[in-house]
C-alpha cells in the first residue's frame, strides 16, 4: 500500500510515447514543474517519451515547466482552453510552423470533459461554443427551447500533479488554489502521479481535509521546496539551462 517512489525519474519512468497526459495546473499555481522537468531528462536521455498528447490549462509560458516541455518537441498536440498567456512564444511558433496540434476548449467545458472522464460520462451537453467552430461537426440537442453542443469526456493514460501533502497511502491535500485542475485529472487518468511537498504516515492528515483519495493515485514523490513557475519566468530561466 506503500505509493511513495524515491525519486523524481522513477516516478515518470512508465510514460511511453504517444501517451496522453494531463496535466495539473492553472497557469503556475499547482504545476508540477519538477515532474515536468524529470520527464525532460528522460527524453533527453533515452529519445522518450515523445509524441506526447498534453491535456493543460494553458500552453505553457516562457522556457520552463510545459513551454520546455513543447520546445522539445516532445508534445504532439496540447488540448487546452487558454494558449494565450503571458509569454506563449514557445508554443505559439511551433505551432504556426506546423509542428503542435491544438485543439482549444473553453474553459469550464474542460474542466466537466475532465470530471466525466473520471465519472465513467461518457458524455454530456453544454450551451458553451454553439454557434461557433468550436462546435463544428457536433451534434446538438435542444433542451428546453435552447440548443446544447454535445461533449465527449477526457481521460488520459497518465496525470501528474501537484499537491501540498500526501501520505503515504496516496491521499492528498493541495494549497489553496493549487487544487485547481489537479483532483479532476487524478479520477481521469489510469496512473496518476502526485509531486507533494511533505509525505506524512497514514492517519496524518485529517479524512475531512482529504481532496484527493489515494484510490485515485498510484505514486507520490516527495519535493520539499517546488519551484514556482512565474518565479523562473522572473529570472529568464530555461529548462534546461541554456549554454551562455
Amino acid at each position: 500500500m506503500d505509493k511513495t517512489i524515491p525519486s523524481l525519474s522513477e516516478a515518470v519512468s512508465g510514460i511511453p510515447d504517444g501517451a496522453v497526459v494531463m496535466i495539473g495546473g492553472f497557469g503556475g499555481s499547482g504545476a508540477p514543474i519538477e515532474l515536468i522537468h524529470a520527464l525532460i531528462d528522460r527524453y533527453l536521455s533515452t529519445g522518450s517519451p515523445k509524441n506526447l498528447m498534453v491535456v493543460n490549462n494553458n500552453a505553457g509560458n516562457g522556457h520552463v515547466g510545459l513551454a520546455a516541455l513543447i520546445e522539445q518537441g516532445m508534445v504532439r498536440k496540447l488540448i487546452c482552453s487558454f494558449p494565450r498567456s503571458a509569454d506563449p512564444r514557445v508554443f505559439t511558433e511551433r505551432y504556426l510552423a506546423g509542428e503542435i496540434e491544438l485543439e482549444l476548449v473553453p474553459q469550464g467545458t474542460l474542466a466537466e470533459r475532465i470530471r466525466a472522464g473520471g465519472a465513467g460520462i461518457p458524455a454530456f451537453y453544454t450551451p458553451t461554443s454553439y454557434g461557433t467552430d468550436l462546435a463544428k461537426d457536433k451534434p446538438v440537442e435542444e433542451f428546453d427551447g435552447r440548443p446544447y453542443v454535445r461533449e465527449l469526456w477526457l481521460k488520459a493514460d497518465f496525470a501528474i500533479i501537484k499537491a501540498h501533502k500526501g501520505d503515504r497511502l496516496g491521499n492528498l491535500v493541495f494549497n489553496k488554489a493549487a487544487r485547481n485542475f489537479n483532483p479532476l485529472m487524478a479520477t481521469a487518468a489510469a496512473v496518476t502521479i502526485a509531486q507533494v511537498t511533505e509525505i506524512v504516515e497514514p492517519g496524518a492528515i485529517n479524512p475531512e481535509a482529504v481532496v484527493t483519495p489515494g484510490i485515485f493515485v498510484q505514486g507520490l514523490v516527495e519535493v520539499p521546496n517546488p519551484a514556482q513557475e512565474e518565479d523562473l519566468n522572473r529570472t529568464g530561466a530555461a529548462y534546461p539551462e541554456k549554454a551562455a
